[in-house]
Formats: C-alpha cells, structure tokens, sequence
C-alpha cells in the first residue's frame, strides 16, 4: 500500500488544505485515487468530445479551461475547475495565474489566426505552456494534454499518443515526458513534438 497523497518525485504535491478537498471518502489508498480520477478524466473527455460544433476558438478561453478541468476531476476533488490560491515547487506565482492564462489563450488564438505554427506544434505549445503555468492544485498535466488533443482535433488532426502508455506512474515513459518538458523549457519544443507523437 502506498500513501493517498504520495506523490512522484516530479509530480507537485497537494497542500494540505487541499487535501482536505477529497470527496470521495472510500478512497484511501494511492490506487483508489488513481482510479477514481482516471474514471473521471474518461467522462470529462466524453463530456469534451461531444457533438456541439466547437471551433478551436471555442477552447481557448478561461470558462471553458475551467470547465474542462472540473469535468475531469470534479467528483472527487471539491477545488476542481478553481485556480490554486497556493505557491508551488513548479508554475506561476499564484497571483498572476488569471493573467497569464489570457495571454495564453491570446497567443493561441493568434497563432491559429495567422498559421503561425503547424498544427501539432500549436497544440504542443499550448500543453506546454499550461503545465508551465501549472493553473490548478493537481492534474495539470493531464488537463493540459486534453487542451492539446482537443485542440489537434479541432485543427483536424488526430489526438496525441503522449507516450502511448501511463504518465501517472515514476518509471521511463514518465522520465521522457518530463525531459521533453524540460527541453521546452529551454526553448527546444523539437522532444516534446516527438514525445507527443511517440
């Protein structure tokens, strides 16, 4: 058995205020959580993906971020879909999360306008700059890969395989990913374009 909120290395962890947020009072172990939210993700992602004639405008605001976000982690966190009030090891400071997050969708919406990128790199520095951002308390990283596919999809593309297996658990499709991230960081976008289609 592992702890509830025993996290990766690399992974940020919950404050504890934020802990007090779990809704779901059978979970007690690491696997329960997992599974809860993953069983979430999967209905937040058919709540995403439903027929509603949405352009790849329509993601790139803060309500649907938002929304988004609650619809994947919002039955079994209570602070889903909110920005985190809390600093972290990893993003923004928390005050400038509003901010930053509309002159995300900003450059996004530009870039789409303009063809300023391809397609697969404009949804990749989307998802890149969200887990920089890092919005949320938790599940940043997953929120900001359904941005990514979605918007792909909206664009006409096909939705990314990130790896083609787990993010959640430490081991090697994890420490790639985490690298890409890293290398983007840095300005080199080339690993984490690579890792998307990988």
């Amino acid at each position: 058995m592992t702890d509830l909120f025993q996290e990766p290395d690399d992974a940020t962890p919950l404050e504890p205020g934020e802990r007090d947020g779990l809704l779901q009072t059978w979970i007690t172990h690491r696997h329960d959580l997992n599974e809860a939210e993953q069983e979430n993700i999967v209905n937040g992602a058919a709540w995403a993906r439903r027929p509603r004639g949405l352009k790849a405008v329509d993601l790139l605001n803060d309500e649907f971020a938002r929304t988004l976000h609650k619809r994947m982690f919002g039955d079994v966190w209570k602070w889903a879909g909110t920005y985190r009030q809390t600093e972290r090891n990893i993003g923004i400071a928390a005050y400038r999360i509003p901010m930053e997050m509309a002159t995300l969708f900003d450059d996004v919406r530009y870039w789409a306008e303009h063809a300023t990128y391809p397609p697969d790199e404009m949804a990749v520095r989307l998802h890149h700059r969200l887990v920089a951002i890092h919005p949320f308390p938790n599940g940043n990283g997953r929120h900001a890969r359904m941005m990514a596919d979605l918007l792909i999809e909206r664009l006409g593309g096909e939705p990314f395989s990130w790896g083609g297996g787990s993010l959640a658990d430490v081991g090697e499709l994890r420490a790639r990913y985490v690298a890409a991230l890293q290398a983007a960081d840095g300005h080199n976008i080339g690993p984490l374009l690579a890792f998307a289609r990988s």
